[in-house]
């Protein structure tokens, strides 16, 4: 990941409901949920949860599919995982960074 795509990124997760979208979708994979559940969960009227995993996907943070009438979304965790590798790069200014690997893996068993 570059720059400009990682600034798109953390850009569309930089305002709370599209942040708490994309945590639930996290813990939805890998089945996802369809964009009236999102919007229902989240308490965010249909039309403006649109335009927020419009801007999601744009920045390539959240997947789609249709299935019947429904359209499911997902996050796309390769984009997060090179996110954050990109954030983590020169980490410690190449030192052991032991505290945060411990989180991470902690997190990420």
């Amino acid at each position: 990941m570059d720059s400009i795509k990682t600034i798109e990124a953390l850009g569309a997760l930089a305002q709370n409901t599209r942040l708490d979208v994309f945590k639930l979708l996290v813990r939805h994979e890998p089945a996802g949920l369809p964009a009236g559940e999102i919007a229902r969960r989240l308490d965010v009227p249909q039309n403006t949860m649109s335009s927020h995993l419009s801007i999601l996907s744009r920045a390539d943070l959240v997947t789609s599919r249709r299935d019947s009438r429904l359209i499911i979304y997902r996050a796309n965790l390769a984009t997060m995982n090179a996110m954050i590798a990109f954030l983590l790069e020169h980490c410690c200014s190449g030192n052991d960074c032991v505290p945060l690997a411990n989180q991470v893996e902690r997190l990420c068993p």
